[in-house]
């Protein structure tokens, strides 16, 4: 049996924490989660990323966040950490949302919402607004408490269903499948490789 590794992880919400979970503990290297760092959207993951990058020599640290509006995600890791980024920093990008890398499971999520497979979009990664992909997805689900809980109600301004989170990490915990997503995702993929072929550097 491998040595586990230690690693701590930091995102931006509830589901991306769920996805980071599911992504370590399908790695092929062996991964023992350590302290969590909930941001509430990027703001926090931006303001305290040199104290991840410093704190990396110590014990590695995954960061995970989106890409939203920003160019590229070389771009993003530069503008927020133009320091040289420590080894032990796994600093991830999903392109452009997270919810891109959920709908990368087109056969998993087309049975999640109970839609047609021909709906859910293939090139994920080139979808402006995956959020909202998502949402007009289950707009068209048979499931009429799951449209519920994942559309806003009308006359609403959230951007989300009151159940919006708790939905989709069900969806992480019980459907989706890895293997397949990254087929469709290359940031995803990339992801996966890094955790893979991640060696940490233990400092004396």
């Amino acid at each position: 049996m491998s040595h586990q590794i230690p690693i701590n992880v930091a995102f931006e919400d509830e589901l991306s924490e769920e996805v980071l979970r599911k992504l370590l503990l399908n790695s092929r290297r062996s991964y023992l989660i350590g302290r969590r760092f909930p941001g509430r959207g990027y703001g926090y993951l931006k303001k305290k990323i040199r104290g991840f990058n410093n704190a990396a020599r110590v014990m590695p640290c995954l960061v995970l966040t989106d890409l939203d509006d920003d160019e590229c995600a070389p771009t993003k890791i530069r503008n927020w950490l133009p320091i040289p980024k420590h080894p032990n920093l796994l600093f991830r990008v999903a392109v452009k949302e997270v919810e891109a890398w959920l709908l990368a499971d087109q056969v998993g999520f087309a049975k999640f919402l109970g839609i047609g497979r021909d709906l859910v979009p293939v090139n994920v990664d080139e979808v402006e607004d995956p959020k909202r992909s998502l949402i007009d997805l289950a707009k068209r689900s048979r499931k009429r408490k799951l449209r519920e809980d994942l559309v806003p109600r009308r006359g609403s301004t959230a951007k989300q269903g009151p159940a919006y989170n708790d939905r989709l990490i069900s969806f992480v915990r019980d459907y989706w499948d890895i293997s397949v997503a990254k087929q469709s995702s290359s940031s995803l993929e990339r992801t996966i490789r890094a955790l893979e072929e991640f060696m940490p550097v233990w400092e004396r």
